[in-house]
């Protein structure tokens, strides 16, 4: 079985630690990708009318560009983003929502410019159906991954 590291990052912060931690370890990487990318007033997290805050507030679900090919070969699964209000965003529940999770250990990291960890593991475990585990750690470098 294989290993995959994914992500979502807004401004580049979490590709640069994804991209760096998949090829420190050898595995295969995945961009989630909104399928209507998100602009800069769209991540404006201190308007509260901002698209972020909608769909979190609104628990809305964001609809993700591509899909992984193959992807039940993969029994350890990395899935990165930015902490919006303590949680995942949304568009990596979609993501989770789209495949069968049975059987994986899913290592989910999250980068912050201040939010902490909060529940996250807990919030997003249901999105993520069937993995054997979930644990959520906050990461500022690709060094703080195992």
């Amino acid at each position: 079985m294989e290993t995959l590291v994914t992500y979502f990052s807004a401004e580049g912060v979490t590709a640069k630690v994804a991209k760096e931690f998949a090829e420190r370890i050898g595995a295969d990487i995945f961009e989630i990708i909104p399928r209507e990318p998100y602009s800069k007033a769209d991540l404006n997290y201190m308007n509260p009318l901002a698209r972020c805050n909608r769909e979190q507030m609104g628990g809305k679900d964001v609809p993700v560009a591509d899909k992984i090919k193959d992807f039940d070969k993969y029994d350890t699964v990395y899935v990165g983003f930015p902490i919006w209000y303590g949680q995942a965003p949304r568009v990596i529940h979609t993501f989770g929502k789209e495949y069968d999770w049975a059987g994986k250990t899913v290592h989910a990291f999250a980068t912050s410019g201040g939010s902490g960890i909060g529940k996250t593991a807990e919030k997003l475990a249901p999105s993520l159906k069937g993995a054997v585990s979930v644990d959520a750690k906050l990461v500022h470098d690709a060094a703080e991954l195992n």
